[in-house]
């Protein structure tokens, strides 16, 4: 539905290419670690995603459920040195505009159950 698509592998690729910006401990940190942060942010894209479309069907919901799964899953391990540690603000601002991005993908597929 999502992971499978060349969407996300370019979206994993970008994520990888982009790992400086978590090799960087300079910045303001609040207490949220990177994990607080990615998981936080998936969970509220996937509501809005399931809010904007009140009419899919419990089916759909659950297999997007189990691709946000995967989302969290790949970030973890892409981001296994620093997923414990404390996010920066450009660390927080990155994966806020990357899990947008994935969200879009998100959109598109349930466009396709319209």
């Amino acid at each position: 539905m999502v992971v499978d698509t060349d969407g996300y592998q370019a979206l994993i690729e970008h994520l990888a290419l982009n790992l400086s910006v978590f090799t960087s401990e300079v910045g303001d940190t609040g207490e949220e670690t990177i994990e607080d942060v990615s998981t936080d942010m998936v969970a509220s894209n996937i509501m809005a995603v399931f809010e904007q479309n009140p009419e899919l069907h419990s089916s759909v919901r659950f297999k997007l459920l189990k691709e946000v799964d995967l989302v969290i899953q790949d970030l973890e391990e892409v981001l296994a040195g620093v997923w414990n540690k404390k996010a920066t603000n450009e660390q927080i601002a990155f994966l806020d505009e990357y899990i947008a991005l994935v969200k879009n993908l998100f959109d598109t597929a349930v466009a396709k159950y319209d």
